[in-house]
């Protein structure tokens, strides 16, 4: 699990104000990754688009549940992995991989999973499977990032938990900073989150000196142009 300090509420709050669109960007001036690296890609998309933004720590998990067991009619329940998303900061964000040879095929997380998790201050799901009972989180606001939606919860069962995991070829370990909304799901570094707000303040005020010229009677290329050039950094 990541090492660092968690994000005081209001630097966290300063995240969920921005979009996703605007985090990459600012994310981006730090020079930390490629710009094709540290986001989930078309595979997992927001099911509910018309929320805020979602922002958490992650808390991962890995799946299986397209068979049934060798033994018996179903698998045990088990609660310890309960246990370990409480050890990550709040909010968090489980996110949950799916290793079955069909993935999405059932789900994991429902109504009732979902109000367990929100119990732990869980504000969301991001999964490369499936997710299900859609009008109940929707109605509490909670975030499903999901591959597909499923009817039944089959034979799912936890294999492991706490151990990096792979959605959508984004690599997430336990403990990362996630943010999401409806264009999708990314990692925020740690060591620069808390610069991120300002970082994207700075942007938008360069774009929207670039949009007023564009609007204006008297746009030029040349205008345009020589805006750039003093844009440059």
């Amino acid at each position: 699990m990541n090492a660092r300090a968690p994000l005081t509420d209001e630097q966290l709050q300063a995240l969920r104000r921005l979009d996703a669109c605007v985090v990459a960007n600012a994310i981006e001036t730090f020079r930390l990754r490629l710009r094709n690296e540290g986001f989930v890609d078309h595979t997992v998309r927001s099911q509910f688009p018309e929320l805020a933004p979602m922002v958490g720590y992650a808390a991962t998990v890995r799946i299986r549940g397209s068979a049934p067991p060798a033994a018996g009619k179903q698998y045990p329940e088990r609660t310890d992995w309960l246990e370990y998303i409480t050890q990550v900061p709040p909010p968090r964000v489980v996110v949950v991989q799916d290793t079955a040879s069909q993935p999405g095929l059932c789900s994991l997380v429902g109504e009732v999973h979902m109000t367990v998790l929100r119990a732990l201050h869980c504000v969301g799901v991001v999964t490369n499977g499936s997710v299900r009972d859609i009008p109940a989180a929707r109605s509490a606001g909670f975030h499903y990032f999901a591959g597909s939606v499923a009817v039944s919860h089959g034979y799912v069962h936890i294999l492991d938990f706490g151990r990096p995991v792979e959605i959508g070829g984004l690599t997430i370990a336990s403990g990362d900073l996630l943010h999401g909304d409806l264009h999708g799901v990314q990692s925020v570094p740690l060591g620069v989150a808390a610069q991120i707000p300002a970082a994207a303040a700075a942007i938008s005020a360069r774009e929207q000196a670039l949009i007023a010229l564009c609007r204006s009677p008297d746009f030029t290329l040349a205008k345009l142009r020589a805006l750039l050039a003093r844009q440059q950094p």
